[in-house]
């Protein structure tokens, strides 16, 4: 008999909430709700403080109220809550509303953005090698003691081997005339390589520079540059992601958001990875973000300003392309190797914080 009156009541319940929503019109409970922050702006910080409401149009019970980031919940306290995410970037701050034994979920859109403004950083030539003027570099990685370079442009792209030392091309390939090149990096003994705009990249033997396969690209939009962790891909696309790619299946597995703690942004180019921190040339400018591999938060800015007039200017040069581009870290020396589009020298640099 209770069990009985339990199924009926609970039966009532349903059949009243349904009535209210129908009685005005709409069979849709999302659009009576609203959530409503602080200022209405949708930029927020990272672990910021702010007021919160929900906007209930019909004045509808509610029973409860939960938020949730990310599938985290937030504690709210009097009002405020703190937005925390192990991301940033683009996010939908979920309400999760309960009207007696129904739930409703809506949806805010934000941009939740780094804790702090990055950090300068300015650099110290340490050695200056000779460089390929011909080559317009896209990706650049140490192996073994040997400097991997890729080169761009339909009809000119290629993956090489080089003598850092004498700028000697020990061994490479061309690609075919209607590839334009990007970024590479290596890992388990596979030399991985970016395409610009074909949706397609190439696995080498970074030994030989046989191609062993080619694999297609998933969500993200184009193909710029490379790097890894020991463990997974990082793949820029001109967008404001970055991209995790398993080695094996080159499957997009996710991505991260490069932010400033003001906005978005979406010019990570040609990548480097150095103890959990994204080295990206900025696409176009004299500068290097360092981004933080699981956040997204730009933490410093390398002003490159400077090299570009050390370079001779030769009879491939485009003066709005032939910018910085290109970054390779040596570990066992410790120091950065950079260099640019149809650049003649190759700059071995210390980074250091701006004083």
């Amino acid at each position: 008999m209770k069990k009985a009156i339990s199924t009926m009541v609970k039966l009532f319940s349903i059949f009243g909430f349904l009535l209210f929503f129908l009685g005005c019109g709409e069979a849709d409970p999302t659009k009576f709700f609203a959530i409503q922050l602080e200022g209405n702006g949708n930029k927020f910080q990272q672990n910021q403080e702010v007021g919160i409401t929900l906007k209930n149009k019909k004045e509808a019970h509610v029973s409860s109220v939960h938020y949730t980031l990310d599938a985290k919940e937030l504690s709210e306290s009097n009002g405020q809550i703190r937005l925390s995410a192990k991301t940033l970037g683009n996010k939908e701050l979920v309400a999760k509303i309960r009207l007696g034994d129904q739930m409703v979920e809506i949806k805010k859109k934000i941009k939740l953005l780094a804790e702090s403004s990055p950090e300068i950083y300015t650099y110290e030539i340490l050695n200056t090698y000779p460089h390929d003027q011909t080559a317009y570099t896209q990706g650049l990685e140490f192996h073994n003691g040997i400097l991997y370079e890729s080169t761009g442009k339909r009809g000119f792209s290629t993956v090489r081997k080089v003598n850092f030392e004498t700028g000697e091309v020990l061994d490479k390939i061309d690609m075919d005339t209607d590839v334009f090149g990007e970024g590479i990096t290596l890992l388990n003994d596979q030399l991985y390589h970016l395409t610009w705009q074909k949706r397609m990249g190439y696995v080498y033997d970074p030994n030989t520079l046989e191609k062993k396969k080619d694999f297609s690209y998933g969500k993200s939009r184009e193909g710029w540059g490379l790097c890894n962790d020991g463990s997974k891909i990082y793949k820029s696309d001109g967008t404001e992601k970055i991209w995790f790619l398993d080695p094996g299946t080159l499957e997009e597995m996710g991505y991260i958001e490069t932010v400033t703690n003001k906005s978005i942004f979406n010019k990570a180019n040609e990548l480097e990875y150095v103890n959990g921190k994204i080295y990206a040339n900025v696409y176009l400018k004299e500068s290097m973000m360092i981004i933080d591999a699981t956040s997204g938060a730009i933490e410093g800015v390398i002003n490159f300003g400077g090299l570009k007039n050390k370079i001779r200017k030769g009879a491939n040069w485009d003066e709005g392309n032939s910018v910085l581009n290109g970054v390779a870290y040596h570990k066992e020396r410790g120091t950065f190797f950079v260099t640019g589009k149809n650049w003649d020298k190759l700059f071995e640099v210390q980074i250091r914080k701006k004083d």
